[in-house]
């Protein structure tokens, strides 16, 4: 039996303007889907079935009872109910009201267009850039709802009050970790990027207490990156981890935790896909940064425009 009743809750809490985003019964219905993505690959079995059904069909979901959800993705009722406690959820009620609440200010926003749609080979450009486009919207959205400000908060203040910052990534993180050094070293951080192990063990290896170690990986399993970021741990540095699954081992020896979301799509896999969602964290992370050394960032950001004004000029002056 459906209830439509879910979707004049969903209205609701569209046009509510609470600071807090909560459903009628209070629970938190921003970033339900993004919690549901990044635990799937932590469950197996029956408890897996009912996470991939739910985020294949999250709309389906929301108006399904408990016994529908169960039979469409081949559990039972038992098997939803401990799903939505893993998820964090007291019971199929609250799970059920968040998805629904997400899925409404989804399609209020326009965030619903063709995701999870399949790029095709002979799909025009227009098509890609609206399933582009409507992927990284809903990344950044769920990436919002993932993020802990106070663990933003911490790192901030730990690489404002460090003598030395060094970053931690491998392939394609190894790029948003090279983003962030030039925007600390603009600012007058002290901050190295590495993506070679031995000279990333050998900077973590010289690290102290004071000293902030950033890794970055996106599903928190990159071998590399876990050897350095504990190297400097184990020499007191303050750990700093980036990535997108919250009981991965990269995570689980850092001493602050900055959570991002992903949409993958054709062509695009999760590690690809999570790189802009990376780098407004890391964008947050920095402005906090320039804010709480705010004298000294300012000099330092005048003085490196400066320098580099005259190769601006001359460029221009170029036929």
């Amino acid at each position: 039996m459906v209830d439509h009743g879910v979707d004049a809750i969903a209205a609701a809490v569209v046009d509510t303007d609470g600071s807090d985003r909560r459903d009628p019964l209070g629970v938190a219905s921003e970033g339900v889907l993004a919690r549901v993505r990044a635990g799937t690959d932590e469950l197996t079995g029956a408890l897996r079935r009912v996470a991939e059904h739910v985020l294949s069909d999250p709309e389906g979901a929301a108006r399904a009872t408990i016994v529908e959800l169960a039979e469409r993705s081949g559990t039972s009722p038992a098997t939803v109910t401990r799903f939505c406690r893993a998820m964090g959820f007291d019971g199929y009620a609250d799970l059920r009201l968040g998805i629904a609440a997400e899925t409404g200010r989804a399609r209020s926003a326009g965030w619903t267009v063709d995701i999870g749609r399949e790029i095709q080979p002979g799909d025009p450009l227009e098509r890609v850039l609206g399933q582009i486009m409507a992927a990284d919207t809903r990344a950044m959205h769920d990436t919002a709802a993932l993020l802990d400000l106070a663990e933003v908060e911490r790192a901030a203040v730990a690489i404002a009050g460090a003598d030395r910052v060094t970053i931690f990534g491998a392939g394609g993180s190894a790029l948003v970790g090279e983003e962030m050094q030039v925007s600390l070293h603009r600012i007058g951080v002290a901050a190295w990027a590495w993506n070679d192990v031995h000279e990333g063990l050998a900077s973590a290896a010289l690290l102290r207490p004071g000293d902030v170690a950033l890794g970055i990986s996106h599903t928190g399993q990159t071998r590399e990156t876990i050897e350095t970021l504990a190297e400097a741990g184990s020499r007191g540095a303050t750990t700093v981890a980036l990535t997108g699954f919250p009981r991965s081992p990269l995570a689980e020896l850092a001493d602050v935790v900055l959570l991002t979301a992903s949409q993958a799509t054709t062509f695009r896999p999760d590690a690809l896909s999570a790189r802009h969602p990376q780098l407004v964290v890391l964008d947050l992370l920095y402005v906090a940064v320039a804010q709480r050394t705010h004298a000294r960032a300012h000099a330092a950001f005048q003085r490196t425009a400066q320098a580099v004004d005259g190769h601006k000029a001359a460029r221009a002056a170029l036929p």
